[in-house]
């Protein structure tokens, strides 16, 4: 009886060089945290959820210098993103995610805080929030009677440079909180903190008719694409 001749055994396929890669970026952040990737690294590490069976180093480095940073590609708006040919839906979902749990993240850590003990918390926030914004876009925290964050609210959206505000709309919303104090923000989207004429001349009407109702304004912050502006330090209020 003829032996039936045995198959050369097949040769395995190595494994595509980004898996290797993909683990040891991950044993990375695992051993050192953030602090041992930089930027693009960590925009890698959230794009390979959403592609895969893909080197994404390209791609990540890519974004990262045309929106300027991490928390650039986070906040650019969804039709931006997704004119990138490589940004699926799927991919634009994972880093609108990633954004709106960081901004959870960043409000827990300030409600129902005194704001003095949380203000570094406060600024953190609205920096990410609103530093990207393409419009400008208005918010309000209410106080408490012992300066605790009750609530942050978004009180008028607008263009690339005003935002329509109503100081009464604000107060209104101020008594129906019971609030005694409040800090307003606004961001520019010309990145310039530096406050304008509008914004000088809106703070003090509030202000004026804030102290009507025995409620303090403590602070007008203007964010910019890499920088704040406290009115408070400014010696404006």
């Amino acid at each position: 009886m003829k032996e039936k001749p045995t198959k050369a055994p097949t040769a395995k396929k190595p494994a595509p060089h980004y898996l290797g890669h993909r683990k040891r970026l991950r044993e990375r952040f695992i051993r050192g945290g953030a602090e041992a990737l930089q930027e693009y690294e960590l925009l890698e590490l959230i794009l390979f959820r959403a592609i895969p069976r893909r080197d994404v180093k390209a791609l990540a480095k890519r974004l990262i210098a045309e929106f300027g940073d991490l928390s650039g590609v986070l906040g650019a708006p969804e039709q931006q993103l997704r004119a990138d040919p490589e940004i699926s839906e799927h991919v634009c979902a994972e880093l609108k995610l990633v954004e709106a749990a960081a901004l959870h993240l960043g409000q827990s850590r300030i409600m129902h805080k005194p704001i003095i003990a949380a203000w570094s918390d406060v600024i953190s926030y609205f920096r990410a929030k609103l530093a990207e914004k393409k419009v400008e876009e208005f918010h309000v925290l209410f106080l408490d009677k012992k300066n605790r964050i009750i609530a942050d609210e978004v009180m008028g959206q607008g263009t690339v440079d005003h935002t329509p505000v109503y100081p009464r709309e604000v107060m209104k919303r101020a008594l129906e909180l019971s609030a005694s104090a409040m800090v307003i923000v606004h961001n520019h989207p010309s990145g310039d903190p530096a406050p304008s004429r509008t914004d000088m001349e809106m703070t003090a009407q509030l202000k004026e008719l804030a102290a009507e109702f025995n409620i303090n304004l403590h602070d007008h912050l203007v964010i910019g694409r890499n920088d704040e502006v406290s009115f408070k330090d400014l010696g404006i209020l």
